[in-house]
């Protein structure tokens, strides 16, 4: 039986280690788009949800939760005009928050 050359074990690990990179190089552009998306979707609703889960945590401890309710329900109308905006490379600064 034949050894195998020193030179096609190289490249085998060789080609082994740059397939491995490229995975970890498309997760890792995977995750960041998760996160791009994730950090508009909070900036867009994130005062809505806060208000809620207050509304919530107020209303399991047995106190009174309307005004978080009325705060949500007024976040999530400012939330519904601001998405039906439209926005542009124009117009992107103009009331951005």
């Amino acid at each position: 039986m034949n050894p195998v050359p020193q030179s096609n074990v190289h490249a085998a690990v060789a080609r082994c280690r740059r397939l491995s990179g490229q995975g970890m190089t498309e997760y890792l552009i995977v995750v960041a788009l998760i996160a791009v998306a994730a950090i508009g979707v909070y900036s867009l609703l994130g005062q809505t949800l806060r208000s809620q889960t207050a509304g919530l945590a107020m209303e399991v401890s047995g106190q009174d939760a309307g005004a978080a309710i009325g705060a949500s329900q007024g976040q999530a109308a400012a939330a519904q005009s601001s998405a039906a905006t439209r926005k542009g490379l124009s117009n992107y600064n103009e009331a951005n928050r």
